[in-house]
């Protein structure tokens, strides 16, 4: 039976230590980082640092730079994550029986979301974050499916475009993150005003 040598590490390096603990170390400390990085950048949009993010996790700086080496990679660790669920609800959005509605509750829970994450609402109209593309395009998609379906029963006018749903999003998520109102349900009303837009 081998001999453990994990207890007593030797000094040299030249053996190989049991990194089974650390293994499990590391991503209990991962997913603490992703936990803090979520709340951390969705209450300050883009103006979080990872200094923030190491106290929230309750880590240092190095732990948070070893799993994410920038900022940057970290926003788009943390954007790729909130536009997931984006893509999930519109996906859900497009399986719906009535295409109409369900774009209006799409779109207020998009707003009602934004108004939530500080990061969605900097990225959605800013493009602020490398490698964020593929999943708003994705997400785009979607919703351009769902206006079509809607658009074939005649509850959208007949010239409307998935690009004009984006710019309408992307307008009013700008408006809204400068004017910064904290109640969702405000948000959730300019979903409902897009929507008006689209109509015949």
């Amino acid at each position: 039976m081998p001999t453990s040598r994990a207890a007593n590490p030797p000094e040299s390096g030249t053996a190989t230590p049991d990194w089974s603990c650390r293994r499990a170390d590391a991503r209990r400390n991962h997913e603490r980082i992703v936990t803090a990085a979520l709340q951390v950048f969705a209450e300050r949009g883009l103006e979080a640092t990872v200094p923030q993010v190491a106290a929230r996790a309750g880590v240092g700086k190095a732990t948070v730079y070893r799993s994410y080496p920038t900022k940057a990679d970290l926003m788009a660790a943390v954007a790729e994550h909130q536009l997931q669920w984006l893509e999930a609800r519109a996906l859900a959005a497009t399986r719906e029986p009535e295409p109409g509605p369900a774009l209006g509750e799409l779109l207020g829970d998009v707003f009602e979301r934004l108004a939530q994450d500080r990061i969605l609402a900097e990225v959605i109209p800013r493009g602020a974050v490398p490698g964020a593309e593929q999943s708003m395009q994705r997400m785009v998609a979607l919703m351009g499916v769902l206006l079509a379906a809607a658009k074939a029963e005649g509850r959208i006018r007949s010239d409307a475009t998935s690009e004009d749903l984006s710019i309408l999003i992307a307008g009013c998520a700008h408006q809204l993150r400068r004017l910064h109102p904290r109640d969702p349900a405000q948000w959730r009303r300019y979903g409902e005003l897009v929507l008006n837009a689209l109509r015949p």
